[in-house]
């Protein structure tokens, strides 16, 4: 399989999950004038599993380091499917919360919100269960980072002040996301061998650990989007066959946002042999300011912003650039 060998490429690839995890939104923007997000949100699972997939039969099965996919899936001890598929779970319950608050408030409080509260917590959950890396340069890293994320709501509290205030729901939505979300990763983590290059009896390959995970937002959507289908939290209820109702476009923008999130995913995962878990994954959240510049400069969502906007907005990325040079320097 197809293993990360230095920390510098582990780096490269976590730069890769941040711009990932920062844009795979976009595609929900572009279907959600025609599209709920419950429905649209069948096919961003459907591409989380088909990417995990076929990740799993290419580059997790070719090489000579490592476990192959096949032969790993079965030695795969019930445990360690368990951790990979409950971070699965996890991850789907905060996803959903996470897309729900970015149908009722946007991107703009959705990710500063969600995803700054993830990055916060995973970091130190993900640290305490591996201590990988200089822990003072991690957790200034990620105060920088956290610095970041607040001045950006910051900008989008004055934004939606002028515009007739903030969503109360969309920041309750974004919260509850951030919470779970922090969790998911560490759990994806204990389901691997710790050195990609040993293979550990009954522990998973990154690979088989990602397509387990994808396998437990499968079956963990079938009651968390039903629940949402009959109770939405904005507008009517929605039934399966709207669903089948959709055009090419509608599902080949979620498909293709739920490939774009696991291709991040995998990367963040495959850079955490190198990196660290919390590394890794405090880089990949970084995702926030990305989808907070999506915002920006594609969707204008701060073009009715008063005066003084602009400089929040330019000390947000100082913050934010500083942070990522941090994090880097912490291992």
């Amino acid at each position: 399989m197809f293993i990360i060998e230095n920390y510098s490429t582990a780096v490269i690839f976590c730069v890769v999950t941040m711009l990932c995890w920062g844009s795979w939104a976009n595609t929900q923007k572009l279907a959600a004038g025609t599209w709920r997000f419950e429905l649209f949100y069948w096919d961003y699972v459907i591409g989380i599993v088909l990417l995990a997939s076929i990740l799993a039969f290419t580059a997790g099965s070719t090489g000579t380091e490592g476990r192959p996919f096949l032969a790993d899936l079965r030695q795969a001890s019930g445990s360690a499917i368990g951790q990979a598929m409950l971070g699965g779970v996890i991850f789907n319950a905060a996803n959903i919360l996470l897309v729900a608050a970015i149908a009722v408030a946007g991107m703009s409080v959705a990710f500063p919100v969600g995803i700054g509260i993830a990055l916060a917590w995973g970091v130190v959950v993900n640290y305490l269960e591996n201590p990988v890396g200089n822990a003072s340069l991690l957790f200034l890293g990620v105060a920088l980072i956290v610095a970041a994320i607040l001045l950006n709501a910051y900008a989008y509290r004055r934004t939606a002040s002028q515009a007739g205030g903030v969503s109360t729901r969309g920041l309750l939505l974004s919260v509850a996301a951030g919470v779970l979300m922090g969790f998911f990763y560490r759990f994806v983590a204990a389901s691997m061998f710790p050195n990609f290059t040993v293979p550990e009896a009954g522990k998973l390959s990154p690979y088989t650990a990602v397509f387990f995970f994808s396998i437990g937002v499968l079956l963990s959507n079938f009651l968390f989007n039903s629940i949402l289908m009959k109770k939405p939290i904005e507008g009517s209820p929605v039934s399966y066959g709207q669903y089948f109702q959709g055009t090419s476009r509608n599902h080949l923008m979620g498909i293709l946002g739920g490939a774009i999130w696991c291709l991040g995913m995998s990367f963040s995962i495959w850079a955490s042999d190198q990196a660290g878990p919390a590394i890794s994954y405090g880089l990949g959240q970084g995702a926030t300011v990305v989808a907070a510049l999506w915002g920006i400069l594609i969707w204008k969502e701060f073009r009715n912003a008063p005066k003084g906007t602009s400089l929040i907005l330019n000390a947000m990325l100082i913050c934010y650039i500083l942070g990522l040079g941090t994090l880097i320097a912490a291992r």
